[in-house]
C-alpha cells in the first residue's frame, strides 16, 4: 500500500470536485477529503447515492459538501460551461479535481466489440473527462496550489486481451494526464498525475471479476493514502507521474 500519513487538516479550505462520488472509490475519496477539511463537490448521475454521501459527511461534522447531479454520458458542451459558472459563482476557484467516474463496458474480443459499446465507454471515460478538465482549468488556475488526479488502470499501462474499450480509454487517460502535465509545468499552479487503484473491493471490480473473492481485495478506504497525498500540498511539484495505490 502507498505509504503516506496525512495530517488531519491537510485539505483545510480546499474545494475539490470528485466525479463518480456516489459510491465505491469516489464516495470513499469524497468522505476522506471532507474528513481532512475540504469542501467536496459530489458529482455523479444518481442523486440518491450522492445525497447519501452528503448526509454521511454532514453527520460527521465535516465542511458542508455540494451535490451536483450530472450525467457524463449525455452531458452537452453548454452544460459543462454552466457547471463551471456555478462553481465559480459559489466557490470562486477550484483546488482539486478527481476524475474517478468510469464504466467498464463489455469485456470481449475487439472483433466482437460493437462500435456503440466502444463509443459509450469512450464518451464517459475519455470525452467527458476531457470536457471537465478543459472547462474547469481556468478555475483550477485561480487556485494557489491545484491538483488534477486521473484514475487509470493496469490495463491502461499495458494492453491486455478482452479489455478493449476500457483499456483503450485508460491509455487515453494516461495520455491526457501527461499532455496536461507538460502544458501546466512551470506555467500554472496546477499539477496533473494519475492513480492506478489496483484490485479494490467495489461493485465495478465484482462486475469485471465475478468469480473472485472480494474479501481478498482492500476496501476503497484502505487505498486512500495516495489520493490524499496527491490532493494535498505535500505533493506540490509532483507532476506528470503515474502512481499505484497498492
Amino acid at each position: 500500500m502507498f505509504d503516506y500519513s496525512a495530517r488531519p487538516d491537510l485539505l483545510k479550505d480546499r474545494v475539490i470536485l470528485v466525479t463518480g462520488a456516489g459510491r465505491g472509490i469516489g464516495a470513499a475519496a469524497a468522505k476522506t477529503y471532507a474528513a481532512h477539511g475540504a469542501t467536496v463537490l459530489l458529482l455523479g448521475k444518481t442523486e440518491a447515492n450522492l445525497t447519501q454521501v452528503y448526509d454521511e459527511i454532514e453527520a460527521a461534522g465535516h465542511p458542508q459538501p455540494a451535490v451536483i447531479p450530472f450525467n457524463l454520458e449525455t452531458a452537452l458542451p453548454h452544460q459543462y460551461d454552466e457547471l463551471a459558472a456555478m462553481i465559480e459563482s459559489e466557490f470562486g476557484h477550484l483546488d482539486g479535481l478527481l476524475h474517478n467516474a468510469s464504466i467498464i463496458g463489455p469485456r470481449t474480443p475487439i472483433e466482437q466489440l460493437s462500435g456503440e459499446n466502444f463509443m459509450r465507454v469512450m464518451q464517459v471515460n475519455v470525452n467527458a473527462m476531457f470536457m471537465l478538465t478543459s472547462t474547469l482549468l481556468p478555475l483550477l488556475k485561480q487556485s494557489q496550489d491545484a491538483s488534477v488526479v486521473f484514475t487509470s488502470s493496469s490495463v491502461g499501462r499495458k494492453g491486455r486481451a478482452y479489455w478493449g474499450a476500457y483499456g483503450v480509454s485508460k491509455f487515453a487517460t494516461e495520455g491526457l494526464m501527461q499532455t496536461l502535465a507538460d502544458e501546466v509545468d512551470t506555467v500554472a499552479p496546477v499539477r496533473s498525475n494519475s492513480i492506478n487503484p489496483g484490485a479494490t473491493r467495489t461493485s465495478m471490480r465484482a462486475q469485471a471479476y465475478p468469480g473472485e473473492n472480494p474479501l481478498n481485495n482492500p476496501t476503497p478506504e484502505e487505498i486512500m493514502p495516495v489520493y490524499l497525498y496527491l490532493m494535498g500540498p505535500d505533493s506540490t511539484g509532483i507532476n506528470g507521474q503515474a502512481f499505484n495505490a497498492q
